[in-house]
C-alpha cells in the first residue's frame, strides 16, 4: 500500500473505507443479534461517524489526489465532509426514540444511514463525472429506504416510492448530461473537461444543463423541487430532519465542485442556468410556504428557499462566493437541526403533533423551548444579529461584488416574503391560546437544541474560526 499522496494511495480515501467497513461489521452484528440490538448499533454508528470525522481531520495538509485524479480531499472537501458527518449523526441522535418504539426497532436504519453517509463523502471529493454518479447513487439508493423505513404508515411508503421515481428520473437525465460532455469533451476528469470545453460548443451547452438539471433535483431547487413537500411530510421526521441536513450538504457541494473546477473558462453558460434556477427556488420557497399549514411541509418549502439563497453565492463565481455557500451552509445544518429537535419534542400524550396549530401558546407552558424555537426561526428568516442574517449577508455580499445586482435584490426581498411565515408561527407561539402542555423534552433533543441554539445566537461574537476555515475551502477550489 503506496501511502503518498499521488497515484493510486489509499491514504485519502482511509475515512471512508474506515466507515464503509465499520457499516458492514455493524450489519453483521444486527443481522445475528436481531432487533433488540438496535440502540447497541445506533450508539456504535455515532461513535463510527466521529471516528470518520477525526480521520479526516488527521489526513495530511493540503490537496490529495488518489486514483488516477478521481478522488480529491483538500481543504474544501475536509470542511463539508466533516458537516455532512455531523448531520448525520446528529440525525442518529434525533431518531434515538423513534428507533425506541417497539414496532420499530429497525436496525438497518442505522446502517443505511451510515452507507449514505458514505456516498455523501464520495460524492464531496469527485474528481470526475464517474466519481460523482458512484457516490450519488450511493448517497441516493439508502436515501430512498430510509424514507420508507415506517413500513406500517401509507404516507412513508407513498413518501420513499414518490422520492424512487423521481430519483430514477434525474439520476437518468445526470447520466445524458455526462455522456453528452464526455463526447464532446472526450474526458470524464473535471481537469480534462475544463481544458476541453470551449465557449459555443452548443453540445457541452446540453451537456451541463442536464447535468445541472440531475444536481438541481438532489438540493431540490426550482423546477425539480416537487419531491420535496410530499416526502418531507410522509417520511418519519427524524427522516425528514436528515433530508434537510447532510445530503443537502453533500449535494450542494459537488454542485459547486462541478461549475468552478470543470467548466470555469464557460462560466457564462451555466451562470444564467444557476441565477435562474436561485431566483426560482427563492420565490417558490418563499411564497409557497405562507399557506402551508403542516410545519413538515412548511420546512420543506424553507429548505427550498434555503438552497436558493445558497445557489447565490455559486452565481457570482468567484472564491467569495463559494465561501458564502460554504457558510451558508453550516448554518443551515444548525438551524435545520435545531427546529427539527424541537419539531420532535411537540408530542402530547406521546403522540406526535405536526400542525402549526400546535404550537399555540407554547410560551406559556414552556417558555424556554419557545424562546429557543423563536431565536431558530428569525435566524432562518435572516434577521439580525443571529447567525442566520449573516449567512445571507456573505452570498449576497459575493454577488453584489460579481455584479449580479438584480439577483440580490430579489434575494432580499424574497427573503422579507419568507420571514412571514416564520413569523407566524412566532406569533401562534406567543399570542394565541395554549393548546395543552407538550411532553418533556429528552435529553438528546435537549442536547441538539442547546447546541444549535447557543451556536445562531453567540456566531456574531466570534464567527473567525468558521469564516477562517471556509475562506481556505472556498480557496483551494480555485
Amino acid at each position: 500500500m503506496n501511502f503518498t499522496p499521488a497515484g493510486y494511495s489509499l491514504l485519502p480515501v482511509v475515512p471512508e473505507i474506515v466507515l464503509a467497513v465499520g457499516a458492514m461489521l455493524l450489519l453483521m452484528l444486527g443481522a445475528y443479534r436481531g432487533q433488540r440490538v438496535t440502540s447497541l448499533v445506533v450508539a456504535l454508528a455515532v461513535c463510527l461517524l466521529i471516528l470518520t470525522g477525526a480521520l479526516e481531520l488527521w489526513l495530511p495538509a493540503g490537496k490529495l489526489v488518489t486514483f488516477g485524479g478521481s478522488f480529491v480531499v483538500d481543504s474544501y472537501a475536509r470542511f463539508l465532509k466533516v458537516l455532512a458527518l455531523v448531520g448525520s449523526a446528529t440525525t442518529l441522535l434525533l431518531s434515538l426514540e423513534f428507533l425506541g418504539d417497539q414496532s420499530r426497532r429497525i436496525f438497518e436504519y442505522a446502517i443505511l444511514i451510515l452507507i449514505s453517509t458514505t456516498g455523501m463523502m464520495v460524492l464531496i471529493s469527485a474528481g470526475d463525472l464517474i466519481m460523482l454518479y458512484l457516490g450519488l447513487e450511493l448517497m441516493s439508493l439508502a436515501l430512498y429506504v430510509v424514507a420508507a423505513s415506517n413500513r406500517d404508515n401509507v404516507k412513508s411508503t407513498e413518501a420513499g416510492l414518490k422520492y424512487f421515481v423521481l430519483g430514477a428520473l434525474s439520476s437518468g437525465m445526470l447520466l445524458y448530461g455526462m455522456s453528452l460532455i464526455y463526447g464532446f469533451t472526450g474526458t470524464v476528469g473535471f481537469a480534462g473537461i475544463a481544458a476541453a470545453a470551449k465557449s459555443g460548443s452548443i453540445g457541452v451547452a446540453f451537456g451541463i444543463v442536464f447535468l445541472l438539471a440531475g444536481l438541481c433535483f438532489k438540493v431540490s431547487a426550482v423546477p425539480f423541487h416537487m419531491w420535496t413537500p410530499d416526502v418531507y411530510e410522509g417520511a418519519p421526521t427524524p427522516v425528514t430532519a436528515f433530508f434537510a441536513s447532510a445530503p443537502k450538504v453533500a449535494a450542494m457541494a459537488v454542485f459547486v465542485r462541478v461549475a468552478l473546477t470543470a467548466f470555469p473558462n464557460i462560466v457564462h453558460e451555466w451562470q444564467q442556468i444557476v441565477v435562474f434556477v436561485s431566483i426560482a427556488s427563492m420565490a417558490l420557497g418563499s411564497f409557497a410556504a405562507i399557506g402551508q399549514r403542516n410545519i413538515k411541509r412548511l420546512m420543506a418549502y424553507s429548505s427550498i428557499g434555503h438552497m436558493g439563497f445558497a445557489l447565490v453565492g455559486l452565481a457570482a463565481g468567484t472564491a467569495e462566493g463559494v465561501q458564502g455557500v460554504v457558510l451558508y451552509l453550516a448554518i443551515y445544518v444548525a438551524m435545520t437541526l435545531g427546529s427539527f429537535a424541537v419539531i420532535l419534542t411537540m408530542k402530547r400524550n406521546g403522540q406526535p403533533t405536526e400542525q402549526v396549530s400546535d404550537f399555540a401558546g407554547l410560551s406559556r407552558t414552556n417558555p424556554v423551548l419557545a424562546f429557543f424555537f423563536a431565536m431558530l426561526l428569525f435566524s432562518l428568516a435572516g434577521v439580525p444579529p443571529l447567525a442566520g442574517f449573516f449567512a445571507k449577508f456573505y452570498v449576497f455580499t459575493a454577488a453584489i461584488k460579481a455584479g449580479l445586482f438584480t439577483l440580490s435584490v430579489i434575494g432580499v426581498l424574497t427573503s422579507v416574503v419568507g420571514a412571514f411565515y416564520y413569523l407566524n408561527i412566532v406569533k401562534v407561539m406567543y399570542f394565541d391560546e395554549p393548546a395543552g402542555a407538550v411532553d418533556p423534552m429528552r435529553v438528546e433533543l435537549r442536547t441538539v437544541l442547546a447546541v444549535a441554539g447557543i451556536f445562531n445566537l453567540l456566531f456574531v461574537a466570534y464567527p473567525g474560526p468558521l469564516v477562517s476555515a471556509a475562506t481556505a475551502a472556498a480557496k483551494s477550489l480555485f
